[in-house]
């Protein structure tokens, strides 16, 4: 997997807040724009058919879905890496530590139905498609690492 996509791939944001005693550095909380990033994740189930067409014939690499995860009120956003599609679902392995549920651990297997995941991406000739809930999250990152990722982006 390629580094930069590694990282990115860590991003995580969070639709609730509770209190964790260590909370990972892929966890945002805040400086993001909730309308932005609810159109982000509208966006990604809107196009997600375009993604699941590359999964079945894949012209690129390092296919992921970004579904949420309930714990109690706490919803975490994961990535799932090795992910497949079939009958309506996607199923994938945790890409990050949780910082916020406790009830999945990086690694663990996951499904989701199509309709409830939160993004998708992949990579193709070094640049990213979908991945649409990172650009509101540019908002909180330092402006080199902003210059790197949207460089990486197929569609700013």
């Amino acid at each position: 997997m390629h580094r930069l996509l590694f990282m990115m791939l860590a991003l995580s944001f969070c639709s609730s807040c509770s209190e964790v005693t260590s909370k990972p550095d892929t966890l945002i909380q805040g400086g993001f724009d909730e309308k932005e990033m609810d159109a982000a994740v509208a966006r990604a189930r809107r196009e997600v058919d375009s993604f699941i067409a590359e999964l079945s014939h894949p012209t690129g690499e390092d296919h992921a879905v970004k579904v949420p995860i309930a714990d109690g009120e706490a919803v975490e956003h994961f990535w799932l890496v090795d992910v497949t599609y079939q009958n309506g679902e996607f199923s994938g392995r945790i890409n990050n530590e949780p910082g916020m549920v406790s009830n999945v651990q990086m690694g663990d297997r996951r499904q989701v139905a199509k309709a409830e995941m939160s993004d998708w991406l992949f990579m193709r000739d070094g640049k990213m498609h979908g991945n649409y809930t990172l650009r509101p999250l540019l908002k909180t990152m330092p402006e080199k690492d902003v210059k790197i990722y949207e460089a990486m982006l197929a569609d700013p």
